[in-house]
């Protein structure tokens, strides 16, 4: 018999907030029993990051939130700046720590085990997690259902990039950013010769912002090579004069056109990342996750199969595939292609498609904003390449 209704590993975006969903039923339902196992501190603990996303509306974490904002630019690799309202959405950031700890009053009735998941058994009436705990000590819980929420192994897939960056916390000696603005991509950064790179800023005050250098590309770079990228940054492109660094931020994020399925097991499900949250496009994934857990979280309060569903339509995942092979080819040069596209097609519209929200008929409107013939080469291409390991 299952020690618990649900057990879910790891306590990242995903996981904490399918237990918080989980663990708030619709009046007249019971809440499950659930379980969360997450590993000890250490290597296999993720550190502390920034998410962002953008919804229309008061939310449901808007007392968690660092910032927010109602405007964004885009500045081409040459200079001009394309500064556009969000109209009815709001570009919301959202850092880890805040919505673990905002979070945890929620989840009182969570119960929460330390300890790595070594393996899962799925079985005829549920699952078990075979897990080792800091000490060397081996234990197991048993679930009816299992959601499995750690970052996912490479999955084949034919075009494989990385979204990788560093980011810093800065404090400036005099006012230089504008608060209202999130400068979303900024192209005045050496371009590599396939992939893009862009420097990104979310200010929470005059003399605050997190500055972040990205690069959607094959491999990472070395350490030394972030940190002069920040410095050539914040120093000749922002020019922010003096200025204290209080913190530091990395991340690698795969962009890949992979399959991935949200069911590994008769009872075993991925969620998060492992469960295609991620939008191939562009990294950004929160909204998805926020979606999919909970969906989940209404299937199994209502008895049914709690299949996550899939995170984006099949046709954005194709216009993804399509533009991930021509920037991994150089087809498509990532600046001009983002400059052009937030410069002609509004950014409401351009951030519902992202999130995937958007209709047939607008994505061929945003279609038609990219570079045609380009795009057609590489969708050409695209069959005649085998999904390999990655």
């Amino acid at each position: 018999m299952p020690q618990c209704d649900v057990a879910i590993v790891g306590a990242g975006a995903a996981g904490l907030s399918l237990a918080w969903r989980l663990l708030s039923p619709p009046a007249g339902v019971p809440a499950p029993s659930v379980t969360l196992v997450d590993a000890p501190p250490g290597s296999l603990r993720p550190p502390e990051r920034t998410w962002c996303y953008w919804e229309e509306g008061p939310g449901e974490y808007d007392d968690l939130v660092t910032a927010t904002w109602d405007h964004l630019q885009v500045r081409a690799a040459d200079g001009p700046a394309t500064l556009r309202s969000l109209g009815r959405l709001r570009y919301k950031m959202l850092r880890s720590t805040s919505f673990e700890e905002g979070l945890r009053p929620r989840l009182g009735a969570l119960t929460r085990a330390e300890a790595v998941v070594e393996g899962i058994e799925d079985g005829h009436d549920g699952a078990a997690l075979l897990c080792r705990t800091s000490g060397g000590a081996t234990t197991s819980v048993r679930a009816r259902w299992v959601f499995d929420s750690r970052p996912p192994a490479p999955a084949p897939a034919r075009t494989a990039l990385l979204q990788h960056f560093r980011g810093w916390f800065v404090r400036t000696r005099r006012p230089v950013f504008q608060p209202e603005v999130v400068e979303l991509m900024d192209f005045r950064t050496p371009q590599p010769r396939r992939g893009l790179s862009f420097g990104y800023v979310l200010p929470t005050g005059p003399h605050e912002a997190l500055v972040e250098y990205t690069e959607f590309g094959p491999a990472a770079l070395t350490e030394h090579a972030y940190e002069a990228a920040l410095r050539h940054y914040t120093q000749d492109v922002l020019r922010l004069g003096p200025h204290d660094v209080l913190a530091r931020e990395r991340g690698v994020i795969p962009l890949t056109d992979a399959h991935h399925s949200p069911r590994a097991g008769r009872h075993v499900f991925r969620i998060g990342a492992a469960g295609g949250a991620i939008r191939p496009s562009t990294g950004y994934a929160f909204s998805a996750i926020q979606r999919q857990t909970r969906a989940v979280a209404a299937a199994v309060h209502h008895g049914r199969t709690p299949v996550p569903p899939a995170a984006y339509a099949a046709r954005h995942l194709a216009m993804d595939a399509i533009l991930l092979r021509g920037l991994a080819t150089g087809r498509v040069q990532g600046a001009s292609f983002f400059s052009h596209l937030f410069r002609t097609v509004p950014a409401e519209r351009l951030l519902r498609f992202l999130d995937g929200g958007t209709r047939p008929a607008e994505d061929v409107l945003i279609g038609l904003r990219t570079p045609v013939l380009p795009m057609l080469r590489s969708a050409v291409s695209l069959p005649f390449f085998a999904r390999a390991p990655r």
